[in-house]
């Protein structure tokens, strides 16, 4: 059984925006872990991709879009929520938003080297340890810190 890491606050619920993100990782021939993160578009800060849920999609199906489209990841995301992260999505000429992220893992496949996104985002393979280091967001880095692939 995963350990899933859920250090929202539940009370919050209720004003936090649902979104779905995934935590692209792949294992080295030494067997090491290391996670993909990216950049924002505005901010340029690191992050996993994620982004809202989609109509008719699982929470899954839409993180693994999101993966594709703001990556290039080739993979699937599994159906369990390995945990979540809150953060505030700041938007140009709108007000910013309290956002909860439920995360799945993804174990990448391949990296595609044309997706929707190329021009607008850096990606970068990093340890957990330093990719727990990079993002600004507590829960994540917590997250990443704790992440441990699911079996084969």
């Amino acid at each position: 059984m995963a350990l899933v890491l859920d250090v929202s606050d539940p009370q919050d619920d209720r004003q936090l925006h649902p979104q779905v993100g995934a935590l692209c990782y792949r294992i080295t021939a030494k067997g090491r872990v290391k996670v993909l993160l990216v950049t924002s578009r505005r901010t340029g800060r690191w992050i996993i991709p994620k982004g809202w849920p989609m109509d008719g999609k699982t929470a899954a199906e839409a993180a693994t879009i999101e993966a594709w489209e703001e990556a290039g990841v080739r993979g699937q995301a599994l159906d369990g929520r390995i945990g979540r992260f809150s953060y505030v999505k700041t938007r140009e000429n709108a007000t910013a938003l309290a956002c909860r992220v439920d995360v799945f893992p993804l174990r990448v496949r391949g990296l595609a080297t044309q997706f929707p996104e190329r021009g607008e985002r850096r990606r970068a393979w990093m340890s957990l340890r330093r990719a727990a280091k990079q993002v600004a967001e507590p829960e994540l880095a917590a997250l990443l810190s704790s992440f441990a692939p699911p079996g084969p």
